[in-house]
């Protein structure tokens, strides 16, 4: 009883410092910006060589969480920043595949006993709009325009950027259009397509006097990889020293910054990656190819950040206007070290580009691992939160080194919203929020956050309490990291802790049977034991 009474004082102690802070102005307008497949490392204030001057100027003015962390996939990460709880709990445990009734976790869709964010904002008033990557059910029925959402442009399941992509699809508050429809601009590209009709959406809140919601869904820097050619260009020739040095240049970088620890060691790069040095002139020119296009993504990505904050600033509406920009899994490896180079012309609309291991490693320095997997690489975001109104000054620019999860945007935004979460929902019961919102972290407070954060995909499997974090990839055993001193996961102390790393795995056991979460025997071609890599780094093989 003492200690539910002392969690509950603690809960009460975050509302009220919270409370204070917007009882001092109006309900903020809300943008959550949604990057695909973006790594840890791969914007400037994160380390990257690449220039995005305007996500760096709003980490400049706002806050970076440097230990946020996404689900390690796509339609996993999206179903729970929609609704706040676990994707099993949600209906998407892996992708798109419906498993069937018998597998409720596995349904490929976002089910009725969840509420998103747009429903949950749209009842206290907020103008809820969407544009970009949906993903998380529309063959199965589940659209934006049902969810919650006012006004929305999406595409079912992103993977294009020019209309003449074979498999471009663009829905219009609920109708599918062309793509050659006089409603789009004449040559559109999803990066600013997604940005300019966000800005027209958000007109019609300001004329209706609403404050407005926007999820931004982006599928950059997804592949297939592609921009515009004089973009590319900029990019060439930049990155013939190789994924290695590239990956050592960013991580002096992050300690130069104060983003990570200088006693967090640079892990061994991955083994199945080849020797940079001992590539063919033309393999390093391919490979120096497919860099330079993702780069030009990127840039890309990041002007158009600076077009919607250029907006937000016409409009008179920017300083009360919270920006969350977060990336929905670590840097993509897929599918393997070769990655992907084909086309007449890499980079065009008619051409395949994946970014591929070698430059993956890069992507998520200084982090174990990649997309798909519960080491930091796969799991942790570039995270970044502005708004001048709320955020204080002296915050400007700041590290914030609290766990945040993908789960607690719902919470978030609830309490920015003064909204209030429901028990029942269109009829149905409705699952009960798992996380925690982190609007203390903006005045720099504590979260007091009362429960580990889990996670499981494709077998992958982690849980995190405080320093401590429990991993293991599907053929591994679990091994225990204590991150405040070894983020980099490399020195497993399992063995000097094995009451901790028992009450972490009964935690995870509970859980795992709590959400439905199933046993995943498929192999992926690329998937590899880290374990066992690196040892045999370790030992020079």
């Amino acid at each position: 009883m003492k200690k539910k009474m002392l969690s509950m004082g603690l809960l009460l102690m975050s509302t009220l410092v919270w409370s204070n802070v917007r009882a001092q102005q109006q309900r903020p307008n809300i943008v959550v910006i949604l990057a695909d497949d973006l790594g840890y490392a791969d914007i400037g204030c994160f380390g990257s060589e690449i220039p995005t001057p305007n996500l760096d100027a709003l980490a400049a003015h706002g806050v970076r969480l440097t230990n946020f962390y996404n689900t390690a996939r796509c339609c996993p990460t999206r179903a729970s920043l929609l609704t706040g709880v676990y994707a099993h709990q949600a209906g998407i445990g892996h992708m798109m595949e419906d498993k069937g009734e018998n597998h409720p976790a596995y349904r490929g869709h976002l089910n009725d006993h969840t509420v998103t964010i747009a429903e949950v904002l749209k009842d206290a008033g907020y103008f809820t709009v969407m544009t970009g990557k949906w993903h998380v059910g529309q063959q199965a029925g589940v659209v934006p325009w049902k969810r919650g959402f006012d006004r929305s442009l999406n595409a079912p399941a992103g993977g294009f950027y020019y209309k003449d992509a074979k498999n471009a699809r663009v829905f219009l508050n609920g109708e599918e259009i062309r793509k050659d429809s006089d409603k789009l601009p004449k040559n559109w590209y999803t990066t600013d397509l997604w940005t300019d009709f966000g800005l027209k959406f958000i007109d019609e809140a300001i004329t209706e006097k609403k404050p407005f919601l926007l999820y931004l869904a982006h599928n950059a820097p997804h592949f297939p990889l592609q921009a515009p050619e004089e973009e590319i260009a900029k990019f060439r020739g930049k990155y013939r020293a190789g994924w290695a040095k590239l990956r050592e240049a960013r991580y002096k970088k992050q300690i130069a910054l104060g983003l990570i620890d200088s006693s967090w060691h640079l892990p061994p790069i991955n083994p199945n990656v080849p020797n940079w040095d001992s590539l063919s002139e033309q393999d390093k020119k391919r490979y120096d190819d497919v860099m330079a296009i993702y780069a030009a993504v990127i840039s890309h990505l990041d002007k158009s950040v600076g077009d919607l904050i250029t907006g937000l600033k016409k409009r008179g509406v920017f300083d009360n206007t919270v920006i969350l920009f977060v990336s929905d899994n670590g840097g993509n490896a897929e599918p393997g070290a070769e990655g992907k180079y084909e086309g007449e012309h890499p980079g065009s609309v008619q051409s395949t580009v994946f970014l591929g291991e070698g430059w993956a490693e890069a992507a998520c320095t200084p982090f174990w691992s990649y997309k798909h997997h519960t080491h930091e690489g796969g799991i942790a975001s570039p995270t970044i939160v502005s708004w001048p109104k709320g955020i204080p000054q002296s915050r400007n620019g700041s590290f914030e080194r609290q766990p945040a999860h993908v789960t607690d945007i719902l919470a978030t935004l609830v309490d920015l919203a003064g909204a209030t979460y429901p028990t029942t929902y269109r009829g149905q019961s409705i699952i009960p929020t798992v996380g925690t919102s982190f609007t203390p972290l903006f005045v720099g407070k504590p979260l007091h956050r009362q429960r580990p954060i889990f996670w499981e995909h494709e077998g992958n499997r982690a849980v995190l309490d405080g320093k401590w974090k429990l991993v293991a990839e599907r053929t591994e055993n679990w091994q225990l990291y204590n991150l405040e001193t070894d983020r980099t996961e490399l020195h497993n102390v399992i063995g000097e802790n094995p009451k901790v790393a028992e009450r972490l795995k009964s935690l995870y056991d509970t859980w795992y049977q709590q959400v439905g979460a199933e046993p995943y025997p498929r192999q992926v071609k690329w998937f590899y034991n880290y374990e066992k890599a690196k040892a045999e780094v370790a030992i020079g093989k």
